[in-house]
């Protein structure tokens, strides 16, 4: 075929017809269907046979080609970084910044001039013994060994003036399959070339998952059997319900491509969230810079729900001064004049490391220093952000709501609190993402002006799943009636406390389960800019006591699956929508 038609899943049609092959299964990431031609991430780069540098004299020349090569790499991905904005910039300088990690660096020059290794040889040793390091640590750091070797890779191709390793470019759309995709392969997709993404790894709060979500590109993880599609060949992607079917059939085609002649998937929300009965339920926007910022306000969000203010920070060996930070808040504040606007203190460790807040090899980081606790040891740091925040809050008319990242106890709710009001803040409040803060969500929100959850890291230490790996997938989605039972916990402390409590996690982009969020007691949902319309237009059709039923309904499942099946059998809107 010679183009991919995508369209959003439509339950009314009937099943496809069954090939040849069985068709496979993983996790729906991103809703949506299409049809494309397979397309593999090309082989990975060889490893460099092992050598010396025949002349000790040319020792220097080597170390300065291996520097040089680094060099080239981080301006590579700094440069797209730029061009990029929110989670795709984000991803690309984190992994540029480990591109310039003087560990990586310094590992390869001490083989050159020890071992006299090639230049290749040393890069790939120093990168290969970094990731080892890496994976040994488990959890999160495992999962950053997967940005070493690509940064280990694309050195090692820039050393043999090679095309660094990445998408396949075709000239025609394409079902792109891979066993798992590096944070900078995923951050730079093109939705109008990728009809669809299927990996054998990765989860549902993975870099995948979550860009392909704002792309609007169907995408499965997880899929068993993956690495079993082959080049040329033609797949059915249905992103809502995780299938992949080998060889549609020609009424498959037609009736895709009947369906891509409806309005997009991309549905307009008209600025008020509200359920059928006229419950007021605010939806709102996560950003990470003006660009997003503009983006979110193109598309009718009520205001900001999450501002992620790391991106100022990330690749950086010091903290950035008042005044950049300052203009940075002031870019996404101005595109919300009489809006609300959360902006999230800086979320630093596990994966997102940074020098002048200590970062350090922990044995188990993703339980280790990291959001607030960083205050505690690096308190100048809070202070100038909440300084910065309070400054741009005062040049602009956005109304300005700060909120602090892994609070876990009432004492650290009062003492950001405290923080706050000591910049002239009114309105601060704490995010929920672990369990304990959950259950003592009363006693925090005796301090905190709001709560909201953070449902991916809920998820994660609700389940002692890692997020990032494909083979706990399964575990990692926010339907699981334990992670449900928690938020319903924390909406019931705010009710009891008078505050309101939001969700901000990728869960409030699940139009099914936003819901049942709101049954739960949730006063506002933030998300990816896409899911805006899909979700308002589910809550528009139903009433708040059906949001009720269907939160009680999936709290009484025994299982994610058995939840999300039971709610969206009830929730009969959705297939008239198409989700």
């Amino acid at each position: 075929m010679s183009t991919a038609l995508r369209t959003p899943s439509d339950h009314r049609a009937r099943a496809p017809r069954r090939g040849t092959h069985p068709a496979l299964s993983g996790v729906g990431v991103s809703p949506g269907r299409s049809i494309g031609v397979v397309a593999t991430m090309p082989a990975p780069v060889p490893e460099p046979p092992v050598g010396e540098v025949d002349d000790a004299a040319d020792l220097e020349r080597v170390v300065g080609a291996i520097e040089a090569a680094v060099r080239a790499v981080r301006e590579d991905l700094m440069d797209r970084a730029a061009c990029a904005s929110g989670t795709a910039s984000e991803v690309l300088t984190v992994t540029a910044a480990m591109a310039g990690d003087p560990t990586l660096l310094k590992e390869a020059v001490r083989r050159v001039r020890e071992r006299r290794a090639t230049p290749t040889r040393a890069v790939w040793e120093a990168g290969s013994a970094l990731a080892d390091r890496l994976e040994s640590l488990g959890g999160v750091m495992a999962g950053r060994a997967r940005d070493v070797r690509d940064v280990r890779d694309r050195i090692v191709s820039s050393l043999l003036g090679l095309c660094p390793p990445g998408v396949p470019d075709r000239d025609r759309p394409f079902v792109l399959v891979a066993d798992d995709l590096a944070p900078a392969d995923t951050a730079t997709l093109n939705p109008d070339r990728v009809a669809a993404i299927v990996t054998t790894g990765g989860g549902p709060t993975s870099h995948t998952a979550i860009l392909a979500r704002s792309l609007g590109i169907p995408a499965i993880v997880a899929v068993a059997g993956a690495g079993s599609l082959r080049d040329g060949e033609t797949v059915l992607v249905d992103g809502s319900r995780g299938s992949v079917e080998r060889d549609p059939s020609p009424d498959d085609v037609a009736h895709l491509a009947r369906a891509a002649q409806r309005p997009s998937v991309f549905r307009a929300f008209d600025g008020t969230g509200r359920t059928a009965d006229g419950v007021r339920v605010q939806l709102l926007a996560n950003v990470s810079d003006a660009r997003e910022a503009r983006d979110a306000a193109a598309a009718g969000a009520e205001g900001v729900g999450l501002f992620r203010t790391e991106l100022s920070f990330l690749g950086r060996d010091a903290e950035p001064e008042l005044a950049e930070q300052v203009a940075a808040y002031r870019a996404v504040l101005a595109e919300f004049p009489g809006r609300r606007v959360v902006v999230r203190t800086l979320d630093a460790g596990v994966d997102k490391p940074l020098a002048f807040v200590g970062a350090t090899v922990e044995p188990n980081p993703a339980l280790g220093v990291r959001g607030l606790r960083t205050a505690v040891r690096f308190p100048q740091v809070l202070d100038r952000q909440l300084e910065a925040i309070a400054l741009a809050a005062a040049a602009e008319s956005a109304d300005v709501w700060v909120m602090a990242p892994m609070v876990a106890t009432p004492d650290e709710a009062h003492e950001f609190v405290d923080a706050c009001r000591a910049h002239g803040l009114a309105s601060a409040g704490v995010m929920i993402e672990v369990p304990a803060a959950a259950l003592q969500s009363r006693w925090l929100l005796e301090h905190a002006d709001f709560a909201s959850l953070g449902t991916n890291d809920l998820t994660q230490y609700t389940m002692a799943a890692d997020r990032e790996l494909g083979g706990l997938a399964s575990l990692s989605t926010s339907w699981q009636p334990a992670v449900l039972a928690l938020i319903h916990a924390a909406c019931q402390g705010g009710e009891a406390s008078g505050r309101p409590v939001g969700v901000c996690g990728e869960a409030a982009a699940d139009p099914a389960l936003a819901a049942v969020l709101v049954g739960l007691g949730v006063t506002s949902l933030s998300m990816t800019p896409r899911a805006l319309g899909d979700v308002a237009a589910v809550l528009a059709s139903t009433t708040s006591r059906e949001c009720v039923d269907l939160a009680r309904l999936a709290l009484a499942a025994p299982t994610a699956g058995a939840a999300r099946a039971a709610v969206r059998r009830r929730l009969t809107v959705l297939e008239r929508l198409g989700l």
